[in-house]
């Protein structure tokens, strides 16, 4: 089931055992950060700290920081769970039988009806309390790194409207907080609400929302075209409607169940510094001048929970939306590019740093159509720096093996693609132009001669099934499996159990029909 509001997520976190309250006093400034930075990159807990030094209200990060938790947010045990509701949703065949027809059109229509924001007037927690001098700095806003310029809102909502249509978007921009009323508005020029901000002129309606449901931030970072309202996405994946209300002070609509709503505009001639930020790049990204947000009123739950995210050298507690992102998208990318099977968006490099994208090739140069196609793709992957193709039996998310395969595989006088085109605002690898640099594609598929490979391509070396399959079950009984760490050092136990193995008498070839195992052990390998 869905959680209602963020408070609602943390009950489920403590319940499981995936939340630590820390009530010793902590300072928002850098000490919450350290403390994030080395939990998160441990694998641990998300963290309530109830004891914030100058703060009335709990500091939440880390709330996203595993697969378990994040999985969790969706109500679902994998996010490969959540990414076949959306596949059996835009599944575009048609059934052949009546009653799974039926099914077919049931489930379009609840997934319709959880699509459509529900607007509340009375019962709106986000409102339960308004401030009458608000003032940005009642917020326990932290500074997370040593040279960063100060107090930043890590995780905001930020709602805009297009003046013209009406269309609201919220988007996910850091804020650096100035004074008690005024704040930089960090929206880069790729971003929807800043194209919305400059459809209105001078100032733009704003409204700042901090924590709310686990989808409804999510939904908040993910890469949707413009048409797609986030709110609407929410409540797809959430398979109930996003309950909103109309904001006090600008004729904007914010999730009714948040915790703290920021009302007021952005002044677009107002331009300051902001920055610099320690960023999810792993790099300070440097000061430049933008807009100023100016508060005009603040409403909140009575018992609000401040929600907040630590950025830095990978891997961080982002690292965990931006594979939300991956899983879940896999069904629309498949729509748009069908022959793709899989694509790893690897934590090192930063989502928009490298793409590995595995595909079912069909003819010469599919590969490179591909690439032509993700780097269309709008905000989903226009910007990503490179981009490796490489075919369907390559398990793109073993890292490794993909770097023996691509290294093996490629000659890049005739495997290289590099483009012109835009890139990240944060990039800062080309010194000449912000936001525009180059772009590599490397095709490491296997070569035919249509693609002007004219000698025979040698064969994968691949141990044959019925050897793996009677090792594989008597590596099972003697409990090598668990005796094996991933960083592949064999522990004593494992030695030890390797030896038993090796001396059972019973333990050749010749001696198990493995012709009979094969409908119960391992399934057939790739070739």
């Amino acid at each position: 089931m869905p959680f209602n509001s963020l408070g609602e997520f943390v009950r489920a976190l403590r319940r499981a055992g995936e939340l630590q309250e820390i009530r010793a006093s902590v300072s928002p400034h850098l000490e919450i950060s350290e403390i994030s930075n080395r939990v998160v990159k441990a694998g641990g807990p998300a963290l309530l700290f109830t004891n914030v030094e100058g703060a009335r209200y709990p500091v939440l990060t880390n709330q996203f920081g595993s697969a378990r938790r994040m999985a969790m947010a969706f109500g679902a045990r994998t996010l490969d769970e959540v990414a076949a509701r959306l596949r059996t949703l835009l599944d575009p065949r048609i059934p052949d039988a009546g009653g799974e027809r039926l099914g077919r059109l049931l489930d379009a229509g609840m997934a319709f009806s959880a699509m459509m924001p529900r607007t509340v007037r009375n019962d709106a927690p986000a409102q339960q309390v308004v401030e009458n001098d608000p003032d940005l700095r009642t917020l326990p806003a932290l500074q997370t790194w040593p040279l960063d310029a100060g107090r930043f809102l890590t995780l905001p909502l930020v709602f805009t409207k297009d003046p013209q249509s009406g269309t609201q978007n919220v988007g996910m921009y850091r804020v650096q907080l100035y004074d008690a009323r005024t704040a930089a508005m960090h929206w880069q020029r790729h971003k929807q609400g800043r194209a919305q901000a400059a459809k209105w002129g001078r100032t733009t309606p704003v409204a700042i929302v901090v924590g709310t449901d686990p989808v409804v931030t999510y939904a908040a970072s993910a890469p949707l075209p413009p048409l797609l309202d986030e709110m609407a996405f929410a409540g797809l994946l959430r398979g109930r409607p996003v309950r909103m209300v109309r904001c006090k002070t600008v004729d904007l609509k914010v999730p009714a169940d948040a915790e703290f709503v920021l009302e007021g505009v952005v002044d677009n001639e107002d331009l300051r510094m902001e920055g610099p930020f320690g960023d999810h790049t792993g790099v300070y990204s440097l000061a430049d001048r933008f807009p100023t947000f100016h508060l005009h009123a603040l409403t909140r739950r009575r018992h609000p929970i401040y929600a907040a995210t630590v950025v830095g050298k990978p891997p961080m507690e982002d690292a965990w939306l931006g594979k939300a992102t991956e899983r879940i998208f896999l069904p629309l990318l498949q729509l748009i590019v069908p022959e793709i099977v899989d694509y790893n968006l690897p934590v090192e490099g930063g989502f928009q740093n490298l793409a590995i994208v595995s595909i079912r090739k069909n003819y010469p140069g599919q590969a490179k159509k591909v690439m032509n196609a993700l780097w269309g793709l709008g905000h989903m992957m226009m910007l990503t720096r490179c981009l490796i193709v490489v075919d369907a039996d390559v398990d793109v998310h073993d890292v490794r093996s993909v770097a023996w395969f691509v290294l093996n595989n490629i000659d890049p006088a005739r495997d290289l693609v590099v483009m012109s085109g835009p890139v990240d605002d944060l990039d800062h690898s080309d010194g000449s132009f912000a936001a525009l640099g180059h772009k590599i594609g490397i095709d490491a598929t296997r070569k035919s001669a249509a693609e002007g490979y004219t000698r025979t391509w040698p064969p994968d070396i691949v141990m044959d099934f019925d050897t793996r399959t009677l090792v594989s079950r008597r590596w099972d009984e003697y409990g090598l499996a668990d005796s094996v760490p991933q960083e592949d050092r064999w522990s004593g136990q494992g030695l030890a159990a390797l030896e038993r193995l090796l001396r059972e008498p019973a333990y050749t070839p010749g001696s198990v029909d493995a012709s009979a195992l094969h409908a119960t052990e391992l399934p057939r390998a790739n070739r």
